[in-house]
Formats: C-alpha cells, structure tokens, sequence
C-alpha cells in the first residue's frame, strides 16, 4: 500500500485530528521577536522534537513539520541554515518523535503520519502584487524537491489567503511528485480570501487541480467558522479540513493569550464536525491540552460521510457559477470569426479595445466571457495566455478559453485564475488524447462537440453517441460527468432545414439523461437575413428543450428579450428582478 492510500484509507476510517499551534509553544520555550522558527529545527531540535511528541501523546494522527516559511526567500543555498539543512533537520525531528511514540505505543505503530508544511511565500502575486506566477511555482517547487526525497508522508498547504498563490503551490506539489496534496485557506470576517474568492469558489478551484483535501485554518476561533465550514462541506466532494485558531489574541498581564479555552474550543469542533468536517486540529493558540480535549469530544461522535456533490461549478478568482436553474449566458465577441474590428484589433495588438468588448458584455448581463484569439498571422500561445490575464485584471467573470491549437490551452489554462471552461473537445482520439490530460491537471469544465473522425452525425442518436464515447473517454482519465458540457452543434437551417429540429432533439435527450448541454446560438442563422430574429427563437427553442448554456452576442436586444423573457415566463428569474 503506497502512502497515498494509506492516507486515504485513514481518513475513511473516521476523524483524523491533526496537531495544534507550533509558534506558540516555540515562543513559550523562548523564541524571540523576530527569530526565524525554522531554524530551531537545528539549534533547538529536542524542543521541537518534544512539541511534536506532546502532540502525538495528546491524540494526533498527524504532525506537521516546521517548515511553514521554509523557501529560498528566506534560506540559503549553502551555509549554517541552507535550505537543504532546514527541511532535513525539520523532517528529522517529526519523525524522530513519531519513532519514539510508536516504541511507547506498540498499538499505534504504523498509524501516524508525517506532513511537510507549507505556508505562503510571503509576496501578492499579480495583479495584487509584483510576483509572477511562475516565479511562485518556482519557490514552491524548490522545497518540494528537496523535501520529496525525505520521509515524508504528504504535503500540507496552508494560510493560504489568494486563489492564485494556492494554484502555484498546486502545480508545484503535482509537477514534482506524487504525493498526496492537502490545503487549507484563511479567510477573514467575510468570508472571504484576502484576494476576494469566496468558499465557493476555492472548491471549485481546488477540486479541478486535484488537490486530496481542503479546507480551513487559522483566521477566528471554531465558533466563527461555522459559515465558512457549511459551505465548504455543501460544495466540496473531498474531505474537509479545519483548524481553528484559540479564538483571538488578547492582552492579559503583558502577555498574549487566546479567548477560547481547551473545553470550549472542543465543544464548538463538536458542532463543525456536525456540519461534515473529517480532518480536525488547531492552529495560533491551541496547545496539546486543545487537541486531547478535541479527541475526547470527537471519540463520542460519528462523522458524516463524504459524499460526491453533483455540483457543476467554473468560477473566476472571486466568484464562482453553478450549472444549476437557468441556462447561462456565454458572450461571443471576444472572437474574431466575422469581425473585423476584432481581427484588427489582434493584428495590431490593441488590448484595450478587447477589454472594452470584454466589459460591454459583462454590462450587457452576461455570465461568462468567451475568449478567441485565432488568427493565423499571430502569435496565438503568447497572445491567448496574455488577453486571459489582461481581462483577468479588469474583470471577475469567469472566462471560457477557447482554441483548437493545444499548445495555446495550456499556455492559457495555466496562467488562469479560477476554474473556467475548456472550449473545445470532440470525438476525435487525437483531440481527446491532446485537451484531456490538460483538463485533469488544471482543471474546467469541458466544452464537447458532437463530431468525431467520420464528421458531425445527420441525427440526434449519432451525436449522442459520440457525447457517450466522450464521456467515457475522458472518465478514462478520472475526469467526471458533472465536468463536462457536451455542444450538439447548431448547424445553418439556410443549408439543412431539418437541422434545427435535430440539435434540439440532442439537447432534449441530454437534457432528460441530466447531462449539461451549450450552443453556439448563432450559428442557426449562417446565410439569411435578419439573424437576430432567428437566433432569438431558437435560443428560446433551445432553452425550452433544457438548454444549460448558449454562447450569445449579449449586445443584441432580440437575444437579451428571449433570454429574460424566457426566464421570467420558466419560474427562473426571481420575483423578477432582471426581467
């Protein structure tokens, strides 16, 4: 058995407690202001290695290693506390503790575990602040590296307070080994990240790049995280994690202490546990005593199951969409197909009148941008990558990446911030063989047309097999159902009159097998005049027979009558506020 499912097969066991606060018992043992506590790792190492002892004699599953600000921002390459000596003394000492508690705890042998902490790198990446992306993969990837070769069970996130940072860390842990990822954010007094993203959002993100668990640390005491805990457990399908601080610091004496004592703190885990929390610990303030009293509590519960939500969700960095009631809105004009204004807009690079297209549309109403910027004569892997982080700057809509060239999606996907849609896929083994592996690993929700090597079927049964075929394929690669739209194609009724009917069949039938379903709308109407008419009513068609997505021009009154209309005549647009 491999770690990962020895991991795995322990958190299907029941509660897992984690341990507690680190600094503070560092700092009670006399650390000083200002001192780096990694570096007690090698001058202090029997303080340490006691800290996590006690916390094993108190009840942990499991350890983390001190090593939340242990990157190369703050250690060496060589010297007395190089980075190398840092991660080596640090995973020494957690599994120096755990051997001694195994030899007094014959019982508990084989039962512990030990993680590598890993806390934020210290700077804001872009746009919030100066540190690119790839530059904070980079920082992460570095400590793994080193670490990976340790004896280390997995890797633990957390503090993370920004969407994108966590990503970072994401990618670094996947890239560089196979271990199991854990982590956890800090959200404040909204809710929220410090960078905007809501729990929503951070399950939506985090769920796409794979990550084993998820959930919360720090930030409040156990009682004020009751509303973060129950959506995080409403949306996540992975087990979720919390760790509480002692509540929040006060002055007493001229000393810091925490407000929440052992036995309260354990009693508010009691109700976290209740909303379907399974891994459970403490952070600034808890002690062992905190962490004896939560296994005593939890040893009297039975947690909830972890249970797969059947939830479709993209979202941008701070705001997350569900597939759910009403059919959503894609804006098209991000796209150069027919526009000429676009097209020179791309030639000459002229951002600004993309931005301008990208905010019209979300003014307009729209749920989801499109983004297109297919042109032979430029550049389109430096180009999409680009336009994606520039509309990323000025707006928090989700965004829809669309490319056919593979290199362009991954470019895109990576600099990415949130979960988005993956325009496109079809039936084709090359192009599944080519989108599938980047839709696992970045995550979004594939957008699938029904064609494949032989063409685009003349009936509704012919796509729908290909939409089966697509399913099938990419669970293969563990993508799942819930994670993909299938687009049965809009064909021009100028060129086939029956081809209308036969889309809308497709979508019915997806529809009653409860699979999601997009449309590019106007293409229905190639080759007539007056399209706004016949886009209008076929959109409404469309969304009758269950549409779940339509990718429209939002800037056309006719399609925005439908839409609304639609909605407010279907019981979806509440007490009818955007009719």
């Amino acid at each position: 058995m491999n770690k990962k499912e020895r991991l795995i097969n322990r958190i299907n066991e029941g509660f897992v407690i984690l341990d507690g606060g680190l600094g503070t018992l560092l700092q009670a043992a006399g650390l000083k202001p200002g001192e780096l506590p990694e570096t007690w790792n090698i001058t202090h190492p029997d303080v340490v290695k006691k800290v996590h002892r006690d916390y094993l004699d108190a009840g942990s599953d499991i350890i983390v290693t001190n090593t939340f600000g242990a990157y190369s921002t703050k250690y060496p390459d060589e010297g007395e506390f190089a980075l190398d000596k840092i991660l080596r003394a640090a995973v020494a000492n957690a599994r120096n503790a755990v051997f001694e508690f195994e030899a007094a705890n014959p019982d508990r042998r084989g039962k512990s575990f030990v993680a590598l902490d890993m806390g934020p790198v210290g700077k804001l990446l872009k746009p919030f602040g100066d540190l690119d992306f790839e530059d904070a993969v980079n920082i992460f990837r570095k400590t793994i590296n080193i670490a990976k070769e340790l004896d280390i069970d997995f890797i633990y996130f957390e503090t993370l307070n920004d969407i994108y940072e966590s990503k970072a860390a994401v990618i670094a842990a996947k890239e560089s080994c196979d271990l199991p990822v854990f982590l956890t954010t800090a959200y404040d007094e909204r809710g929220k990240l410090l960078t905007g993203s809501d729990p929503k959002t951070v399950v939506s993100v985090l769920e796409g790049l794979g990550v084993d668990a998820l959930g919360l640390n720090c930030s409040f005491g156990p009682d004020r995280m009751l509303g973060v805990v129950k959506e995080l457990t409403e949306y996540s399908s992975l087990p979720v994690i919390v760790k509480p601080n002692a509540g929040l610091p006060v002055i007493e004496n001229g000393k810091t202490v925490y407000d929440v004592g052992p036995a309260r703190f354990a009693a508010s885990m009691a109700e976290i546990a209740a909303l379907g929390a399974r891994l459970m610990g403490g952070c600034c303030g808890t002690t062992p005593e905190y962490i004896a009293q939560l296994k005593k509590t939890l040893e009297k519960l039975s947690p909830l199951p972890v249970t797969e939500k059947n939830r479709t969700l993209i979202s941008s960095y701070s705001m997350a969409l569900e597939f759910a009631d009403r059919p959503v809105l894609i804006g098209e004009r991000i796209n150069p197909t027919g526009k000429k204004a676009f097209k020179e807009a791309l030639r000459n690079n002229d951002t600004d009148y993309i931005l301008r297209e990208a905010l019209r549309q979300q003014d307009a109403g729209c749920d989801v941008l499109d983004v297109n910027v297919g042109l032979p004569e430029i550049d389109e892997v430096e180009t999409l990558a680009a336009t994606v982080s520039e509309i990323q700057a000025v707006t928090n809509l989700p965004l829809q990446i669309d490319t056919a060239d593979a290199k362009a999606m991954e470019k895109a996907l990576r600099v990415y911030n949130g979960k988005p849609m993956i325009n496109s896929v079809n039936g084709k083994e090359e192009v599944m063989a080519q989108i599938f592996p980047l839709a696992k690993k970045y995550g979004g929700l594939i957008v699938a047309l029904t064609l494949d090597e032989s063409g685009i079927p003349e009936t509704a049964e012919g796509r729908m097999r290909i939409a089966e075929k697509i399913y099938s394929r990419a669970a293969e690669y563990g993508i799942k159902k819930k994670d993909i739209i299938i687009d049965p194609l809009a064909m021009s009724i100028s060129a086939d009159k029956s081809s209308a009917e036969t889309t809308l069949e497709c979508v019915r039938r997806l529809s009653e097998a409860g699979c999601l379903s997009s449309l590019g709308v106007s293409n229905v109407s190639f080759g007539l005049p007056n399209r706004d008419y016949i886009n209008a009513a076929f959109f409404t068609m469309a969304m009758q027979s269950g549409l779940s997505a339509g990718i429209v021009n939002p800037l056309s009154a006719e399609m925005m009558k439908a839409y609304y209309s639609y909605c407010a005549l279907a019981g979806k647009d509440e007490n009818f506020e955007k009719y």
